[in-house]
């Protein structure tokens, strides 16, 4: 039994890491060549209402000063704009642009390429009882993986 277990991060880590390096490669084949996967970690709290550079940080788990590093890069690149918060005048909302929201779909796209092989290996029931069983155990929040 405990070989079960030890077995189980590896794995897990190990279908992570395909899924990241797969859309990556998704996002490049698609002209979004000048991103890392750490971006697209980025983009995921983003989008929506987009957020500031200190609760890029805590999602992303780094410093305000690297979150605010990568803010710079993206803006320079043109997949965010900075914008006058609505509830607190001091602060600035990171906001995704048009090219950061098509950057975003093509990231979905490639992640639905990456995952159709997983979901027809399982069959419905399974990827359904899997997602389920992860949604129970996965802590919500920050996605960002080490690597």
């Amino acid at each position: 039994m405990d070989r079960d277990l030890l077995d189980l991060p590896v794995l897990l880590l190990s279908a992570a890491r395909a899924l990241v390096d797969g859309v990556d490669a998704g996002v490049r084949a698609r002209g979004f060549t000048d991103l890392r996967p750490a971006h697209g970690f980025a983009f995921v709290r983003l989008a929506g209402d987009g957020a500031t550079v200190g609760q890029l940080a805590e999602h992303l788990d780094v410093t305000k000063q690297a979150a605010s590093q990568m803010v710079e890069e993206l803006v320079t690149k043109g997949y965010v704009e900075r914008r006058p918060h609505p509830a607190d005048a001091r602060a600035r909302l990171v906001v995704l642009t048009p090219k950061g929201w098509a950057c975003t779909r093509a990231a979905d796209e490639a992640a639905v390429e990456m995952l159709r092989p997983w979901a027809d290996v399982l069959g419905p029931e399974r990827l359904a009882a899997l997602k389920a069983d992860l949604r129970r155990i996965a802590a919500p929040g920050r996605v960002r993986p080490t690597w």
